[in-house]
């Protein structure tokens, strides 16, 4: 089978998108499909023989100059300059913009491939593929509705107008869901989120759960022979610092606590905004000197950096899935998480491999830590558990099949609609 996996944003580490590209496209390779991967910036990292298109984007919101101006040599057509005003009125254009040049270019090459695979892109332009004849399948983690709510929570009126518009590309995502036939989510919780978002009918939505790679996400061999107990205390999270949605700051306020009885600190796998809120409640609540920021990092740091720690923490507000839970438990590594959209799904049983918390109980992170970092075989017995679901449960090489089976149907009811159409 020939596959065109589409991606209008990769980063390629620590929970990015290029994740869940470079795995799953590894995945269907090592089934016997070709499969190429289309990309805007950031570009993903792949392995052989998975091929990479690149599909540059203006990169307006590249570090360090995001929502920089570009010269007027970078602007090459159209389809930058409808990038360039949605921008400098407010607008995220990118699902949009990647999706008309995807476009352009699958339509030059429509018998090249035998299905296209978008990666919650959700833009006009997949319509347009369908109407080449090319089957389209979509994965959507979760709708960005959520992070839509809760950023408006978080926001004044004046922030909230702008938001109101930064976020006016879910009303095309929801469209373009609803005409897409076959449509992958990766829990029962985010399935359910999706349907009552996009208001998708029965049957559209199937659930894929995602992997872990259980060679890389291992235990260390100092993990297994520390003797516990001994501080400085290691709390490691992975998150996008700035996201209300990933729920950070009730993460600092529990150290802030935590550090008046143990002597704790804390590895944000991040990269804060210099000066933005992140920074700003560090410096109030005085945590700067026990929080370490590691930005950037590669995978092999990241799962020596989850191995090693005490505990590791997901308290977000919402998760479609969080695959940073998957690979702490898979280092096993005890885990205090969130009760909130998929984790209680992807976790399994309270108290086994992981302790669940209500979303945005600082006092609530405060105890179940607590009580993590004073109990050293608790904490052994919750990461062996949590390393054996981590196996059992959450393997690419499913993902990857279950995927293709996701892929021949939809080539199935293209075809026989396309008979159809011809009596």
């Amino acid at each position: 089978m020939r596959i065109a996996l589409l991606s209008y944003r990769s980063k390629p580490h620590c929970g990015g998108q290029g994740v869940y590209v470079r795995h799953l496209s590894r995945g269907l390779a090592g089934l016997g499909h070709e499969v190429e991967v289309f990309s805007g910036q950031p570009y993903p990292e792949l392995d052989p023989p998975v091929t990479l298109t690149r599909v540059p984007s203006l990169d307006l919101y590249r570090e360090p100059d995001p929502f920089r101006t570009p010269r007027p040599s970078e602007i090459r057509d159209g389809i930058d300059l409808l990038e360039l005003a949605t921008m400098w009125t407010a607008g995220f254009p990118e699902p949009l913009t990647f999706s008309l040049r995807a476009a352009r270019i699958l339509g030059r090459r429509a018998g090249e491939f035998d299905v296209v695979h978008d990666n919650q892109c959700l833009g006009y332009g997949l319509l347009r593929m369908q109407r080449a004849g090319l089957p389209v399948v979509a994965t959507i983690h979760h709708p960005i509705t959520r992070d839509r709510d809760l950023d408006l929570a978080a926001a004044g009126l004046r922030r909230k107008l702008t938001l109101r518009r930064w976020y006016g590309f879910l009303a095309m995502q929801g469209r373009v869901a609803r005409r897409i036939p076959t449509l992958l989510t990766v829990s029962r919780s985010s399935e359910a989120d999706v349907a009552e978002a996009f208001d998708i009918p029965d049957g559209r939505l199937h659930t894929i759960p995602l992997g872990v790679d259980t060679a890389l996400f291992a235990p260390s061999a100092a993990q297994a022979a520390a003797p516990g107990g001994a501080g400085p205390f290691r709390i490691a999270c992975v998150a996008s610092a700035d996201m209300p949605l990933k729920g950070v700051g009730t993460l600092l306020e529990a150290v802030a606590k935590l550090r008046t009885e143990h002597d704790v600190r804390l590895d944000l796998v991040s990269r804060p905004t210099p000066g933005g809120a992140t920074e700003r409640l560090m410096d109030r609540l005085s945590v700067r000197d026990i929080v370490d920021v590691h930005s950037g990092i590669d995978d092999d740091a990241l799962a020596g950096l989850l191995a090693g720690a005490d505990v590791a923490c997901v308290p977000s507000l919402y998760e479609g899935f969080s695959l940073p839970a998957v690979e702490a438990m898979s280092c096993g590594t005890a885990l205090v998480a969130s009760a909130a959209g998929a984790l209680p799904e992807v976790v399994g049983t309270d108290g086994a491999a992981a302790s669940l918390v209500p979303p945005g109980d600082a006092g609530a992170l405060v105890s179940a830590l607590g009580a993590l970092l004073t109990d050293p075989p608790r904490r052994r017995a919750m990461g062996a558990a949590g390393r054996a679901r981590a196996v059992r449960e959450f393997s690419w090489e499913s993902v990857a099949a279950k995927t293709v089976e996701k892929y021949e149907s939809a080539i199935a009811a293209r075809r026989a609609g396309m008979r159809e159409g011809r009596c």
